[in-house]
């Protein structure tokens, strides 16, 4: 359920500066800028009790400002779902 409400957003929903999609990369999934790391393996580590920092260390390459970047635009895009939808924090940890 979390995957196809997250595929939902990330299509639907045009991002900021620490994530972008484009088709030649990583067949347009939502990646952080500069990297073919998936914004979906960010927040699916994340989901599964990994530290900012613990993630920090799987991708040295992103560093931890790109890396809370890219979560803050998510969740600035979560908070401002289109359509008026909104997802509150019991249907996030359910």
């Amino acid at each position: 359920m979390i995957g196809a409400i997250f595929e939902k957003l990330m299509y639907n929903i045009s991002m900021k500066t620490y994530i972008t999609s484009r088709p030649e990369v990583m067949s347009g999934a939502p990646v952080i800028v500069g990297t073919r790391v998936p914004v979906a393996r960010i927040v699916y580590l994340l989901k599964d009790g990994f530290t900012m920092e613990q993630i920090s260390k799987q991708f040295p390459h992103v560093g931890l400002k790109r890396l809370r970047g890219a979560v803050n635009d998510l969740a600035k895009k979560v908070e401002t779902i289109p359509y008026g939808t909104q997802i509150s924090q019991a249907q996030t940890i359910a």
